[in-house]
């Protein structure tokens, strides 16, 4: 009975061993791609009253993990049962990814024009403040539901050989990561220019130490958040083109000779670009046969 339960607590042992060993590997693979759920999230949930910025970000948080719950079991029963499915939708999202990279590029270059709307000074009432906020809740979980579907998915599709206990517990365990990780963060980075104000209005004497580090943190938030949305940006091209060069033999023949970060971000590039003119051609043959109707 006693060699059965420490026999069982080895077994145990080593199962954590190999879940920390993948859960490292998984999370590397799913770093670029928190990059870009970052710099989005930080941008969602900025723009609140300050009091109203945590609970916000809290019941964005709350919706993120619920999302989790619903994509992870779907995930391991496609593994479970259908485990040939995970690279063609692993190719599907780098597809995603890559376009979003290169849209994100495309509209730096080349703006779209925005109609401009007068703002009006019309004072909200409480009612009105809480259906904005809300429907801002809703945008910010729904666009981080598809996040977290690539997250799940180019986790799995990095531990798709492995035991299907071992995928649901290191898969998980960098689902969960993510969230903690990534609004976390996001909570820091919403709060810099409130501390920024908290410190100048506590300051004691003109361009005082508290006083310089405030006017600092908040010049700085706008920053950090532009700083994020590169870095995204950079990220999708990274994880889109290692998703084919790692998953299409043919790819990987013909840039082996390049640094891997060199050859992912070419191939992130030029998908992306393929994906983004197919669509804008989409768009532009569908509304020229709308007007001809």
């Amino acid at each position: 009975m006693a060699s059965g339960f420490f026999a069982l607590l080895d077994d145990i042992a080593m199962l954590m061993d190999d879940v920390a060993v993948i859960s490292k590997v998984a999370a590397k693979k799913t770093a670029g791609i928190l990059g870009d759920d970052l710099a989005v999230n930080a941008e969602k949930a900025s723009g609140f009253v300050a009091s109203r910025e945590i609970p916000v970000l809290w019941a964005i948080t709350k919706g993120s993990f619920i999302n989790k719950l619903i994509i992870l079991p779907f995930a391991f029963l496609l593994s479970a049962f259908l485990p040939w499915v995970i690279t063609p939708i692993l190719l599907v999202g780098a597809l995603y990814l890559a376009y979003e990279g290169a849209e994100k590029i495309y509209t730096f270059f080349v703006p779209h024009e925005h109609v401009k709307s007068q703002v009006e000074k019309e004072a909200f009432t409480k009612a009105e403040i809480l259906l904005k906020e809300k429907k801002k809740i809703k945008s910010a979980i729904v666009t981080d539901f598809i996040l977290s579907i690539e997250i799940v998915i180019v986790a799995l599709g990095s531990v798709v050989e492995e035991p299907l206990s071992t995928q649901i517990i290191a898969v998980s365990f960098v689902a969960v990561l993510a969230t903690i990780g990534v609004y976390g963060i996001v909570a820091l980075i919403v709060r810099m220019d409130d501390l920024g104000f908290s410190l100048i209005n506590s300051s004691q004497k003109k361009n005082g130490f508290s006083e310089k580090i405030g006017t600092l943190l908040v010049q700085a938030l706008p920053k950090v958040i532009k700083s994020l949305s590169v870095i995204g940006t950079l990220a999708l091209l990274l994880v889109s083109g290692g998703i084919f060069v790692h998953n299409i033999e043919f790819i990987h023949q013909l840039l082996h000779g390049l640094p891997s970060l060199i050859a992912e971000f070419i191939v992130g590039l030029i998908v992306g670009f393929i994906c983004l003119l197919l669509i804008e051609l989409f768009y532009k043959i569908h509304t020229s046969v709308k007007n001809t109707d």
